[in-house]
C-alpha cells in the first residue's frame, strides 16, 4: 500500500488564488500540479551535477587548448565564419 505524506506551506493569498484559478483552468487538481512540479524539480536536481561536470570538462578542454596555443581569438573566429557565410551565400546565388 502506498504511503502518503502531507506537505504544508505558507504563501500569500494572491498567489494561492491565482494558482487555484490556473489549476481549475487546466482541469487539473492543484495537488497533481504540485506533485508534478516537485517530481520535475527532483529530477532536475539529480541531473544538475552531471551537467555541471560535463560543462566543467568542456571549460577545462577549452582552457587547455588556449594555453597550448590551439585556440582562436574572437576576431579570427569572426573572420573565419564571415568567410563561410559569404561562401554559402555565394553558392546559393549561383544556383538561382
Amino acid at each position: 500500500m502506498t504511503k502518503d505524506a502531507v506537505f504544508t506551506f505558507h504563501l500569500d493569498v494572491e498567489l494561492h488564488d491565482a494558482f487555484m484559478a490556473a489549476a481549475k483552468d487546466s482541469q487539473q487538481s492543484a495537488s497533481q500540479i504540485l506533485r508534478d512540479m516537485m517530481r520535475d524539480f527532483v529530477r532536475q536536481q539529480a541531473t544538475e551535477p552531471e551537467y555541471t561536470a560535463f560543462l566543467q570538462r568542456k571549460v577545462d578542454a577549452a582552457r587547455s587548448q588556449i594555453s597550448s596555443g590551439e585556440g582562436l581569438d574572437a576576431i579570427d573566429v569572426e573572420q573565419e565564419f564571415a568567410a563561410r557565410r559569404a561562401a554559402v551565400a555565394g553558392g546559393s546565388r549561383s544556383r538561382s
